[in-house]
């Protein structure tokens, strides 16, 4: 019989305890494992051992599958003890694994071999800015990262603003926090006045922003706190 992938989401931001923002159920099936295929190996020990899971860390296996992974041979590799009866945990950086996370690489190899994929309930970013940020819920995309040099980068910004206009559907993109501000600025210069911008930072902390303002409105408020600080932008009307 072969094995189950369990996606185990993590928190997103840092807490007390895991258990702030994770169901307790999630519990059970963490003890269950000792085999596990994750983003980062030392940010995942220290999520297990935070979360206090009754096996030993050191008890455990770990595979790494990142942006580092460029062999299809890992992967398979990483599959082979499911395939032989073994349940593994897929683990992310932050948030859900699978979503905007190389982890979706070995549950994709998964469903070719038939093997149950059962993902747990848990944070995800993406899905708490849309909630929170009064855009169109019905439709949206996320887009990932946008190109960094111009005239790419602008011409990427005006493409969002035209889907967002025409078809309804709200644009979520992200940028590598270092680059924040510079993002805001560019947009603040790009996008039309009644453009509706929202800005999402640290979501699940105690600092945590999460606000929803038109173009024109932003450049009275001004930028707010989000330098160097994990940060998603949604583009709506």
């Amino acid at each position: 019989m072969k094995g189950t992938i369990y996606m185990i989401p993590c928190p997103i931001a840092e807490h007390d305890s895991v258990w702030e923002v994770l169901p307790k159920a999630n519990l059970e099936v963490m003890n269950s494992l000792d085999y596990f295929i994750v983003e980062n190996v030392r940010s995942a020990r220290r999520f297990l051992s935070k979360a206090g899971i009754e096996r030993k860390i050191d008890e455990l296996e770990f595979v790494e599958l990142n942006e580092h992974t460029t062999s299809a041979a890992d992967i398979e590799r990483m599959l082979r003890p499911i395939l032989a009866g073994r349940s593994a945990g897929v683990i992310s950086e932050a948030g859900v694994p699978g979503v905007a996370d190389p982890g979706a690489d070995i549950v994709a190899l998964a469903h070719r071999h038939g093997v149950r994929i059962v993902p747990l309930v848990g944070p995800s970013s993406i899905l708490m800015v849309m909630m929170a940020s009064g855009q169109n819920g019905q439709s949206f995309a996320f887009n990932g990262y946008l190109p960094i040099k111009e005239p790419d980068r602008s011409r990427t910004i005006r493409n969002y603003e035209r889907r967002a206009q025409q078809e309804r559907q709200a644009q979520i993109f992200i940028e590598a926090p270092y680059r924040n501000i510079k993002l805001f600025d560019t947009l603040l210069s790009t996008l039309s006045a009644k453009m509706r911008l929202t800005v999402a930072c640290d979501i699940t902390s105690k600092e945590e922003i999460i606000v929803t303002r038109t173009i024109e409105e932003w450049k009275r408020a001004g930028v707010p706190n989000i330098e160097k600080r994990p940060t998603i932008f949604v583009l709506g009307i």
